[in-house]
């Protein structure tokens, strides 16, 4: 029976994260590539971007807050099928991420170009008149910062204590994550938590919840295919609400209380990333990574 149902959860797992194909390829090699960020298992980046809560409820903190831009909100709102295949859009994230921290450099370098193609015709004029692109390094900056900084929220807050980040490897962790930013086209960006913070207090007059904003965080919350895929990106949309600041709650109305954030929200969402990572069992994706990094090149290459 706990076979069936660990087999049942990680095939849901796959299609609704991976699409149902985790593309090994990209990850296995070529024999003794570094990968685009030249990380390895200890580094910040692979551990935050390998563990499965963290990234979860990290994400959709990431979505919420980066709607609080107006110009960025406005792309999304016009150009994006996520109303209509949120899952797919779920799905293509999931795997940039993937293939730029563990993929080979050649399959990471495609993800991005394949981004930078679709961003130069995603543009357009925003509700308030002030027109916007999808690679104006400012508005890529922004949507870097703020995916970057809760994803690093949800790990330092999911992962087990002993594991967590200290001060420096947090500084660490946003340096390795910048180069791919700087790849998509956005410049100046922030690579030590002090700079995420000053970044933040200095675009902060600009960002409030355009009507846009607001729709699409009550579309997230009622996301799912299904009622259990539905109940749990319920609890994972719940526990990101305690990853956002306090400033970005208020600007969405989001008036939920400390005591159901911390008594409540960040448990059940453990219960349940854990469930999920039991499953799952170890990362197939994460695993064909490592053998790459251990593989010999052959002497003639």
């Amino acid at each position: 029976m706990l076979v069936g149902l660990r087999t049942r959860i990680a095939d849901e797992l796959k299609a609704t994260v991976h699409g149902g194909d985790l593309k090994l390829d990209r990850y296995e090699g070529p024999a003794g590539d570094p990968g685009l960020l030249g990380i390895t298992p200890g580094d910040p980046a692979w551990r935050v971007h390998g563990h499965l809560t963290g990234m979860l409820t990290g994400g959709f903190a990431a979505l919420m807050l980066q709607s609080l831009h107006p110009l960025a909100m406005a792309g999304v709102d016009q150009h994006s099928d996520f109303r209509s295949d949120p899952a797919g859009r779920f799905i293509g994230t999931a795997r940039f991420i993937t293939t730029t921290t563990f993929g080979s450099t050649s399959a990471a370098h495609e993800a991005i170009v394949l981004v930078r193609r679709i961003h130069t015709r995603v543009h357009g004029t925003a509700p308030d008149g002030r027109p916007y692109c999808a690679d104006d390094p400012e508005l890529l900056t922004w949507v870097h910062t703020a995916e970057v900084r809760c994803f690093l929220a949800g790990y330092q807050t999911y992962a087990p204590q002993r594991l967590r980040l200290t001060r420096a490897e947090c500084d660490a962790y946003y340096r390795q994550a910048a180069p791919v930013a700087e790849m998509l086209g956005a410049e100046k960006v922030p690579r030590s938590s002090q700079e995420v913070e000053r970044y933040l207090a200095r675009i902060r007059p600009r960002l409030h919840a355009t009507q846009a904003a607001l729709d699409s965080v009550r579309f997230l919350r009622g996301f799912g295919r299904t009622g259990r895929e539905r109940l749990v990106v319920g609890l994972f949309m719940n526990a990101s609400v305690g990853l956002l600041p306090d400033w970005a709650r208020a600007e969405l109305g989001i008036h939920r209380p400390t005591v159901v954030r911390s008594c409540w929200d960040r448990p059940a969402a453990r219960v349940v990333g854990r469930t999920i990572e039991w499953a799952r069992g170890p990362s197939e994706i994460q695993a064909a990574a490592q053998r790459r990094l251990a593989s010999v090149p052959p002497l003639d290459a």
